[in-house]
């Protein structure tokens, strides 16, 4: 009789009511205390989820009380139903924990929605064949398949419970830095940029610990990454010398904080706002929506200008031209008028109009007016200046002249005799 005659058998005994009833009341149980003990808690916690039964507590507690219940009943009565309802559980539990934890470390990534949903098909498979007894044979197949690594040979079920190790670790790792950040940079840290790095280092740290953890587990010889890590030493030294000199950059701007999360800087000829600092790059973001990758090296060993480091204000020009009679001591007023009665532009420094030129068609003037919200923009109020000129001028009556050029025609000899 196979596995899955022998559960279909099992599965229609007479008291198969009352294993549904308890693993019902197993659930509504796992589900009432998630819900006692996480209601106040944050919308996108690891052990509680958005609704509760999507975090990683429900399906442990479910899985406690209905384990607990297959042992208990299991001592009266067969219980398929139960049987069947501990290896969906671990595989729910086992997804949940990573699509968590991926959503927390890597709220936006692409690449973790794709990894999350492969595990989720290979848990559910794995699922499968355990309730239908066909997991020992799987495990077995794997085990004769061998993969010669030089003088050591390594099955294909160790590679993969290595790969599975691994996972575990990292997620683990990534669900303890979460935590750390959340709960005690947040609080210790307030500067957004010393609070990335030292997320970024506790992070590396614990993947790096638990990877060592998780090949020493496997059988892996820990003593051969020494010859590993010394080619690693001179690839950086010769081939990777650019790129290990970004990373470190990054490391020397975060932990210096000459640049910052959120500053306004300017980069051969770039303006925008930092938008993030990457351990090998930096994101520049500029108002019109574009956005510029900049190695950290060149932001190290460049001129680059901070305009937020110092001082956030900064100091605005707009041009205008008025007719040759018009009074200078009039127009002066009436365009530091203008620049004041801008909300955006301050009183101090106090905005100034200067004569700077006699021009070709009339008077030149230049208006300086300072701002401290760089951030929001420089083009739309040097717009909104612009328009306060113009009306400010036209209801004074103040001309602005257009380009007036003379025009000398000469005749030639043979119209001239006639």
């Amino acid at each position: 009789m196979t596995e899955l005659e022998k559960l279909l058998r099992d599965l229609g005994h007479g008291a198969i009511g009352w294993e549904l009833f308890v693993l019902v009341a197993c659930l509504a149980a796992a589900w009432g205390i998630a819900w006692l003990i996480g209601r106040r808690q944050a919308a996108d916690s690891v052990w509680f989820g958005r609704a509760i039964v999507d975090g990683v507590l429900f399906p442990v507690l479910a899985l406690a009380l209905v384990y607990s219940a297959r042992v208990g009943l299991g001592k009266l009565q067969a219980v398929p139903l139960l049987r069947i309802a501990v290896p969906v559980l671990i595989s729910l539990a086992g997804i949940r924990l990573l699509a968590r934890v991926f959503t927390v470390a890597f709220p936006n990534s692409a690449l973790a929605r794709l990894v999350e949903r492969l595990f989720s098909w290979l848990a559910w498979i794995a699922t499968v064949m355990w309730i239908l007894g066909l997991l020992p044979t799987v495990m077995a197949e794997m085990d004769a398949i061998d993969f010669a690594f030089g003088k050591a040979k390594i099955s294909l079920l160790s590679l993969v419970q290595g790969v599975l190790s691994a996972g575990a670790v990292m997620v683990l790792a990534l669900w303890i830095s979460a935590a750390l950040e959340r709960r005690v940079l947040r609080e210790a840290v307030h500067d957004l940029s010393l609070r990335k790095i030292a997320n970024n280092a506790i992070r590396a740290v614990l993947l790096l610990v638990g990877m060592l953890f998780a090949l020493s587990a496997v059988g892996v010889d820990l003593t051969a990454l020494s010859v590993l890590g010394g080619a690693l030493g001179v690839g950086l030294g010769f081939g990777l010398q650019k790129l290990a000199s970004n990373y470190v950059s990054g490391f020397v701007i975060l932990s210096e904080r000459s640049l910052r999360i959120g500053d306004t800087v300017r980069v051969d000829n770039f303006e925008g706002v930092v938008a993030d600092i990457k351990t090998r790059y930096t994101l520049i973001r500029s108002l019109s929506g574009r956005e510029s990758i900049v190695p950290n090296e060149k932001l190290i060993t460049e001129r680059i200008e901070n305009l937020s480091l110092a001082d956030p204000k900064v100091l605005l020009s707009t041009e205008v031209t008025v007719g040759y009679d018009s009074d200078v001591d009039e127009v002066q007023r009436i365009l530091c008028a203008a620049a004041r009665s801008t909300p955006r532009v301050i009183d101090d420094p106090a905005a100034a109009a200067r004569l700077m030129r006699f021009g070709p068609d009339g008077l030149e003037f230049t208006v300086q007016f300072w701002i401290a919200d760089p951030v929001n923009g420089q083009g739309n109020v040097k717009s909104d200046v612009n328009l306060n000129i113009l009306k400010g001028l036209r209801e004074a009556g103040v001309t602005i002249p257009y380009p007036q050029r003379v025009v000398t025609v000469i005749s030639s000899a043979t119209e001239a005799r006639g």
